[in-house]
């Protein structure tokens, strides 16, 4: 379905007409906190976009609406001081840019999204990808993807506060429709793993329970990990991140770490590994193995990461108790969306039971997005639909 809400309110508001981008969130099907650990992980991007429409406009003024909230700004390609909203991470795209010496003006944009905020599908590195993407095209800066996403990266650190790895923004630029990606977090290289769901499906429940990466102890978690690498390299000079550690190393170190400290790397050391073991099952169309893997994440981010919430969990124990094929938690955590691979004829009898026991138990109802897998970031010269398709 074409839509073109976007661009329509782009020649409404600034008299032209625009160039176009989309620029998709994401799922993780498995390997969750690992990328700021430079392990593996296993993300795609999904049909739910931010759609960009923006111009060069021959100013230093960057002109912006976020058409969903009615909110404008503008600033200066020499006055970024950072905010308090979603400016923070525009300004970070353009000061990256600067800091990289590459010469840019100011723009007009709108922008409209249906990607949920907060509900772990990556609105911010998909609104920083899209938005780096653009103006690398149109000020013809010769960035690749990878400079792209290191950009975006760059931005959620130091404008918006929040010290992410740089899963996000890669799936958002790299990939690939019907594909997951094994990425690789230390050379920032992947593989596509072409998805053969025959009879099943992604189907996300949102919580509805709301956070803040920033806020939430996100960082903290990054500093647990941290901490745990300082210590294993009193006995293990080669380690370097916790893609180093196996679980017979990091047993012989817990008597010189906290127990906090111990069950942080226990789960980003298991974890790892359970994502090269999902690459090899779901290469072999192994759902029902998968689906198990996806179950021991959820668990060892709740006891061990503890980043879980009592919704999440809740949803878990109802997917594994009836027998859903797999189930987690996903995104960073503290809310948020659980993902569920299911068997697509089961689809409605989910929905219905669960909408149904969820509001007992939380007196809320949940949300649920059916989601394809899609390609990245890219130009358009219509607009994608910018809801649910």
């Amino acid at each position: 379905m074409i839509n073109s809400k976007t661009a329509i309110a782009f020649e409404k508001h600034f008299g032209r007409k625009p160039l176009m981008f989309i620029a998709p969130g994401r799922i993780n099907l498995i390997g969750e906190h690992t990328d700021y650990n430079e392990g593996f992980v296993m993300p795609a991007a999904i049909n739910k976009h931010f759609v960009f429409a923006i111009e060069s406009n021959q100013t230093d003024l960057f002109n912006i609406t976020a058409n969903d909230l009615d909110e404008q700004i503008s600033f200066a390609l020499d006055g970024l001081k950072g905010g308090n909203r979603w400016e923070n991470y525009l300004m970070g795209i353009v000061d990256s840019f600067k800091r990289r010496g590459r010469k840019m003006g100011g723009v007009n944009c709108l922008f409209s999204s249906g990607i949920p905020s907060g509900a772990g599908l990556s609105s911010s590195a998909a609104l920083c990808s899209g938005f780096a993407f653009a103006l690398n095209e149109i000020f013809e800066c010769g960035l690749s993807k990878l400079e792209l996403a290191l950009i975006a990266q760059e931005a959620e650190h130091r404008f918006a506060g929040t010290k992410c790895g740089i899963m996000d923004m890669y799936a958002s630029l790299f990939s690939k429709e019907g594909s997951v990606m094994l990425l690789d977090c230390r050379s920032n290289t992947h593989e596509y793993l072409p998805v053969h769901f025959e009879g099943f499906e992604i189907l996300l429940i949102d919580t509805k329970v709301r956070h803040s990466l920033n806020e939430s102890g996100y960082n903290d978690r990054r500093a647990s990990c941290e901490e745990g690498v300082a210590v294993l390299q009193r006995t293990f000079a080669n380690v370097k991140s916790l893609r180093d550690v196996n679980a017979e190393m990091l047993e012989a170190s817990k008597s010189l770490m906290s127990e906090n400290i111990f069950k942080k790397c226990f789960y980003i050391v298991r974890e790892i590994e359970r994502t090269q073991k999902a690459a090899i099952l779901l290469k072999s169309n192994d759902l029902t193995g998968f689906g198990n893997l996806m179950y021991e994440t959820h668990w060892g981010l709740s006891k061990d990461y503890d980043v879980s919430c009592e919704e999440s969990d809740w949803l878990v124990n109802w997917a594994s108790e009836n027998r859903i094929t797999g189930a987690r938690q996903m995104g960073g955590g503290f809310g948020g969306c659980t993902i569920n691979l299911i068997k697509k004829e089961l689809r409605p009898a989910i929905i219905d039971d669960v909408r149904k026991k969820y509001f007992a138990a939380f007196k809320k109802e949940p949300d649920f997005y059916q989601v394809e897998l899609s390609g990245g970031v890219h130009k358009t010269k219509t607009v994608l639909d910018w809801r649910e398709r």
